[in-house]
């Protein structure tokens, strides 16, 4: 795993380690069901040992804790499919519900990009994310991710009240398929020419002297 550490302006990102999962019991949870996946709360501590041994055991992904002001654990983040070659991976961020609307999905994000492609010296970064997830899309977007395909993806909750209103909402990002619930998941893209040249749009959290990486 990378040892280093990365200070944004409020968060700071480290290695995910075992006794940071056990808080994911503090946690809050989604009021709405299309992101029940992302509640945490209720798995056993045998569980979330076996949830955080199952992140960290393949060499080609690396997670990270995300820490606020606080050093609460808010957060955690990965970089998946690492490909050496082709210089790039797949990203994931998930946030506690407790800490969302804050700009911290952001902060970690942007904080994290000035690592991976200044001193990784990695070339793209790809995400996927659920298009009714409206909120997470907007925080990609601000970090320079843009959407570059989409597909069809099995819905997480093949039972969910079809007449919940946040189903109702979002209605038009689902298909049924034979008695199935499917969604729509888009793609999105950032590659290290893009990201560079609009680095300075980013915000504060690039500054050099309050990110840098601590072996």
């Amino acid at each position: 795993m990378l040892k280093l550490k990365l200070k944004g302006e409020r968060i700071t990102i480290a290695p995910l380690k075992l006794e940071d999962v056990y808080f994911l019991k503090e946690w809050g949870v989604h009021e709405n069901p299309l992101l029940g996946d992302y509640n945490l709360p209720h798995l056993t501590t045998e569980e979330l040992e076996r949830w955080y041994h199952r992140k960290i055991r393949n060499n080609n992904n690396k997670y990270f804790g995300i820490f606020n002001e606080e050093n609460r654990f808010i957060g955690y983040m990965g970089i998946k499919n690492i490909r050496k070659i082709l210089k790039d991976s797949v990203l994931g961020i998930v946030i506690d519900p407790n800490y969302v609307n804050r700009g911290y999905g952001t902060e970690a994000i942007v904080t994290f990009l000035d690592y991976y492609f200044n001193v990784m010296n990695m070339k793209k970064l790809y995400l996927e994310v659920a298009k009714f997830n409206k909120r997470a899309i907007r925080c990609y977007e601000k970090c320079g991710f843009k959407i570059v395909d989409s597909y069809l993806g099995e819905f997480h909750d093949q039972y969910i009240d079809k007449n919940n209103p946040y189903y109702l909402r979002e209605e038009s990002s689902f298909v049924i398929i034979d008695e199935k619930i499917y969604n729509y998941i888009y793609k999105m893209k950032v590659d290290k020419k893009s990201y560079l040249k609009e680095r300075d749009k980013l915000g504060a959290y690039n500054n050099k002297d309050k990110i840098r990486p601590i072996t």
